[in-house]
């Protein structure tokens, strides 16, 4: 696999609820190695963008391929499909009854023959897996007993087990507590940059997704408004005209990462910093 190849593409995706279009003629790309964020309000597409490209929704027009050479992804059976693309989606179900270690095998599935029982490698795919989203300690402990963000974790980690080259994640840091959203963060671009993982991600968090992404695109009504890198699309006039908000948009100095503030109706208000005389 080469850096930079194109491993998942839609062209002129329109997709419908219905007969209502919800996604009018978009096109993507994900490319190995690299990260990129589908970003926007509520109701503008991200996420039935990001299962059209999962094949979880019905494509109305437009066409998706895979690899390279491409091969049209409607061709390939479930298990073919499975070993090249995973999707971590907000849906998943707690499984009760079953340990953290079960779930996370899962993942291994599409790499199995049969009834066979799990492979070396299979073990120390869930192995890795488990280590890299923090739930080695849990393994034995049920699903059913976990907190949302640790079921969370378990489902990220049958994810990672699949072994894909390409990864579709839904919004992965919701519910989590701050450290493990830095973590799951810091996981995505390991995923590109140290095992060229072609990572497609929704995000609603404008500064985390600038902070990962190589690409952005900023949808709004179903169409992308801007597409780019994050310096070039995240400015403020963008910002505004999709989320009918304005914002104040800087660059960190001593960090260089986007610095995003939205200016609501208390931005004016003074306020005196501790141990000041009022």
């Amino acid at each position: 696999m080469l850096r930079g190849e194109e491993l998942l593409c839609g062209e002129g995706l329109l997709l419908r609820y219905g007969r209502t279009p919800v996604v009018h003629g978009v096109s993507v790309e994900l490319h190995a190695g690299r990260v990129t964020a589908l970003v926007g309000p509520n109701g503008s597409g991200k996420s039935t963008l990001l299962r059209a490209l999962a094949r979880l929704h019905r494509v109305s027009e437009g066409s998706i391929v895979l690899g390279s050479p491409p091969r049209a992804v409607s061709q390939l059976n479930a298990r073919q499909f499975a070993r090249e693309v995973t999707l971590f989606s907000q849906s998943r179900p707690a499984p009760h009854g079953l340990t953290v270690s079960e779930v996370v095998a899962f993942g291994r599935h599409p790499h199995r023959r049969g009834f066979a029982g799990p492979s070396p490698a299979d073990r120390a795919a869930i192995g890795r897996a488990m280590a890299l989203t923090g739930v080695s300690d849990m393994a034995d402990r049920t699903v059913g007993e976990l907190s949302g963000g640790e079921v969370q974790r378990v489902w990220l980690a049958a994810c990672l087990a699949q072994e894909t080259g390409v990864v579709l994640l839904d919004e992965p840091t919701n519910h989590l507590d701050l450290r493990y959203q830095v973590e799951t963060l810091d996981l995505v671009r390991d995923l590109a940059d140290e095992h060229g993982v072609a990572v497609g991600l929704v995000l609603h968090d404008l500064d985390q997704a600038a902070r990962v992404a190589d690409t952005l695109l900023l949808m709004h009504h179903g169409r992308i408004h801007a597409a780019g890198d994050p310096l070039d699309v995240l400015t403020a006039e963008h910002i505004g005209a999709v989320y009918d908000l304005r914002v104040e948009v800087a660059v960190d100095p001593r960090t260089g990462h986007l610095r995003i503030d939205p200016v609501g109706r208390h931005a004016a208000r003074t306020r005196i910093p501790s141990g000041d005389p009022a």
